[in-house]
């Protein structure tokens, strides 16, 4: 049998269970007898992702960078969670078929599912979303950028110093100073042309250096940068960073110029991450620092998709929002090319380097580099917080996670483990059940498959 016989008979037998749980259930309900108990309604993904938990520091600068109501900007954060869950459904469902998603909308309201196929538009519809059939499949797409990121180790790539892709375009995207940097960057890489589009730039991106993020610190009592997110490694405290900040063995102080750590891990360029450990006058906390001082919660590290708000928090500029636009690219800086970033429309400047990406009340990532300013405009990448944790072997310190170390694989009987960064497609045994990981994320208790339908799928 084909692939795609398999592909469709897979796709017809899943809607076909669906319809026959739905007739099921209504027959049920009105059947004689003593009806049973019905079981309690699984969480949202909003209720999961903990989106009740944004504070007003948040959604006051949603509001001034987005240009939205307070409700909106609420219901923008709810629909965002749960597009991220069905997308990571669709995913799973659509196989090698599927070529991204992302949201669009003031409020994120409508989710687009693009696939290879255009038998798959109808399961992409019966889930609410609106489907777009294109050429290329996400993985062609990862794998031409995969191409292009092994061909730029050998290659100076000043003047094609971003490329990513682009799953609302269907394409590899090169952003070139000169077209012919990128036109060679391509044939380097032995990237079809059909795969790819070159776009034109005039602006280098930078490292944000020398001056803060969510709090400021100082590295060797000389340059500043800002802590991204706290989190703890055993029984060790910290914080995590980017690379750039500083190397292994800094010494870093705090924003009162008291003595605060040294950096255990530092990768620059490449990728743009490392970790400070503290010592025992600093405690680690939930929070990044928000508008006026605010707390602002981190309950999770769920990736947002495409389109997503997405606010930084750096001590140089304080708190600024913007969207999510491409997740897997690669920049160059005149240190090197690091990949892969995340690329943003959220401004930030020198100091506000290291510092917090969150999503609601998700964390996304610490802030690497960009172009432009928060006066002008700008566009910035950050280093992904999933990678940085998995990286070197931290845990995201979350509200309500008391501290605990994480959880021995296996239990209760199974493979899950707490602290572990789960990608989309992973999968997983848990009291009993196997269950494939829908939304990247870091485990913690109180996340375990069973609980969390948005961020795993039990197969």
């Amino acid at each position: 049998m084909s692939h795609r016989h398999r592909h469709t008979r897979a796709m017809g037998a899943a809607v076909a269970a669906t319809a026959a749980l739905l007739v099921a259930g209504l027959s049920g309900s009105a059947s004689a007898g003593t009806a049973p108990v019905a079981p309690a309604p699984a969480p949202t993904a909003a209720e999961a992702l903990r989106t009740d938990a944004a504070p007003p520091a948040l959604l006051n600068a949603m509001r001034r960078d987005l240009g939205l109501g307070q409700e909106q900007a609420e219901r923008r954060l709810v629909n965002e969670a749960e597009a991220g869950a069905t997308a990571g459904r669709l995913r799973a469902a659509l196989g090698g078929d599927f070529a991204g998603a992302w949201v669009r909308g003031a409020e994120s309201g409508t989710l687009t599912v693009a696939t290879t196929d255009a038998h798959d538009v109808a399961a992409i519809e019966a889930r609410g979303a609106e489907a777009k059939v294109v050429r290329h499949s996400l993985a062609d797409l990862d794998a031409a950028k995969a191409r292009l990121d092994h061909a730029a180790t050998g290659l100076n790539t000043a003047d094609a110093p971003v490329w990513y892709v682009d799953a609302r375009g269907n394409a590899l995207v090169v952003e070139a100073i000169r077209p012919a940097a990128a036109r060679s960057l391509l044939a380097a890489a032995g990237v079809d042309r059909s795969l790819a589009r070159v776009e034109a730039r005039t602006e280098r991106p930078r490292t944000f250096y020398d001056l803060r993020g969510g709090e400021a610190y100082y590295i060797n009592n000389s340059s500043r940068c800002s802590i991204g997110f706290p989190i703890t490694k055993g029984t060790q405290q910290g914080f995590a960073t980017a690379g750039h900040c500083g190397r292994a063995g800094s010494s870093t102080t705090g924003a009162n110029r008291a003595a605060q750590g040294t950096f255990q891990g530092s990768i620059f360029p490449g990728r743009d991450m490392a970790w400070v450990a503290t010592n025992s006058s600093w405690t680690a906390t939930p929070y990044v620092n928000g508008a006026g001082g605010q707390n602002v919660q981190v309950t999770g590290s769920t990736a947002a998709p495409v389109g997503s708000s997405v606010c930084r928090s750096g001590s140089t500029t304080g708190w600024h929002c913007g969207t999510i636009q491409q997740l897997n690219t690669s920049v160059t800086y005149p240190e090197g090319t690091i990949s892969p970033v995340t690329r943003t429309t959220v401004c930030a400047e020198p100091g506000d380097s290291g510092g917090s990406y969150i999503s609601g009340s998700q964390a996304q990532g610490v802030t690497s580099g960009g172009s432009g300013d928060c006066r002008s405009g700008g566009e910035t990448f950050f280093q992904p917080i999933n990678a940085l944790l998995q990286n070197y072997g931290l845990t995201l310190k979350t509200t309500g996670d008391g501290g605990e170390d994480p959880g021995e694989p296996g239990e209760p009987g199974g493979t899950w483990a707490s602290g572990t960064v789960y990608q989309p497609g992973d999968t997983v045994t848990y009291g009993g059940a196997t269950y494939r990981c829908l939304q990247g994320h870091q485990a913690q208790q109180g996340w375990e498959p069973s609980n969390v339908p948005a961020l795993w799928q039990r197969v």
